[in-house]
């Protein structure tokens, strides 16, 4: 791997994007930075981190040819890459909650940006942000954010944390690239925060309904068993799980 270092960034994926729109990096290039200034998460939201004390990281990887529409077995890949690496450091009650967020005893602790270079119309590879809270202890206005520091009371090494993780991922994208998708998607949906449990979902007209999670469709959406005995299929847009 090419490790890229830096002490502060606007985004490292947005760096990222940046070097693969003149010549695609190397595969597993990756980007880590003690400080975003700008760090984005899913549907345009704000990652928001102390300096120093949490894990930035971006890295690219090389996937021409591989068929887009099973583009979100990327985003298992990754969630389960990492959700590998913090068992290994016994962080309890893990799960990760649709699409692919990283939560220990029910509070996020990772969040995960998934960004695909596409040229002459051509899938490329992708840009795969990934943002811990390791060290950080306040949350202001943010209830349902954690760190492994506040949930072990431990201090944790960022560069050996990194480490582990980097050591994970090329584990999972063998998998997918030996085209392992039923080995991929069972393990994930193994993980899912409160599947097969009653759960309240919120529509994008703020319209609330109880349902209990079935699993996920190889295109990423959700299914749901609604109450009217109906499994429908959500996308991001779509619903969210509320905690």
């Amino acid at each position: 791997m090419y490790i890229i270092k830096l002490d502060a960034i606007d985004s490292t994926n947005a760096y990222l994007k940046a070097m693969a729109t003149v010549n695609l990096p190397k595969d597993f290039t990756v980007v880590v930075a003690d400080k975003q200034t700008d760090g984005r998460g899913q549907m345009g939201s704000t990652w928001i981190s102390d300096s120093g004390k949490n894990l930035t990281a971006s890295v690219f990887k090389e996937l021409s040819g591989f068929d887009v529409e099973k583009q979100y077995f990327i985003s298992m890949c990754i969630a389960l890459s990492i959700h590998s690496a913090l068992e290994m450091f016994k962080i309890p009650k893990l799960s990760i909650k649709w699409p692919n967020d990283i939560l220990s005893a029910d509070k996020k602790i990772c969040g995960i940006l998934i960004e695909n270079v596409i040229k002459n119309n051509k899938f490329q590879g992708s840009v795969i942000g990934f943002g811990i809270n390791v060290n950080q202890i306040q949350f202001d206005n943010l209830p349902q954010a954690s760190s492994l520091k506040r949930i072990t009371g431990k201090t944790y090494d960022k560069e050996e944390l990194l480490s582990t993780i980097l050591k994970q991922i090329p584990l999972y994208f063998e998998a997918l690239e030996s085209q392992k998708f039923d080995d991929i998607k069972r393990e994930y949906e193994s993980l899912l925060f409160r599947i097969e449990k009653p759960s309240t979902f919120k529509l994008q007209n703020n319209e609330i309904f109880s349902g209990i999670i079935k699993g996920v469709e190889d295109s990423g959406k959700l299914k749901v068993w609604t109450e009217n005995d109906i499994i429908k299929s959500f996308d991001l847009k779509e619903v969210s799980l509320l905690y």
